[in-house]
């Protein structure tokens, strides 16, 4: 598989999209996919909206996949993240598109997404989503 070429990296200056879109996210080829290894990544600046009352979100979103024959563009990947940040979505619902727009994009084995929200009125909020089958569990 060719790696396609990347929109998101290069020496111009970085364009920020402040509402949610998935287009953003790329992929590059995993030259290592008959190797079994995980990939851990860890966000701890993603911000979205409340979406009743419009105040900002705070969470470190901790993603973990296993590859297949793709891997997930760094930038691109945090340019997709920052596009949450004036969007209003409840954080199990940006979680979930999270981890079903990469788990799309990517195709891996396997694919875990963790929203660790800041407490909101006492209350924490940490959902966590689970796609495909854990090699570490088969």
């Amino acid at each position: 598989m060719k790696t396609p070429k990347l929109k998101s990296l290069g020496k111009k200056k970085t364009q920020y999209k402040d509402k949610y879109n998935p287009k953003l996210l790329e992929f590059f080829t995993n030259i290592h996919h008959s190797t079994p290894y995980r990939i851990d990544i860890r966000a701890p600046e993603v911000t979205s909206l409340c979406p009743i009352t419009g105040q900002p979100d705070f969470a470190t979103i901790r993603i973990s996949y296993y590859p297949k024959m793709r891997c997930v563009e760094s930038k691109s990947l945090k340019l997709y993240l920052f596009s949450f940040r004036q969007t209003g979505m409840f954080h199990e619902e940006m979680t979930n598109r999270i981890a079903k727009d990469l788990y799309k994009l990517l195709d891996p084995h396997w694919i875990k997404v963790e929203g660790q929200f800041t407490p909101r009125g006492g209350i924490s909020f940490w959902p966590t989503v689970t796609l495909g089958s854990n090699p570490e569990r088969d």
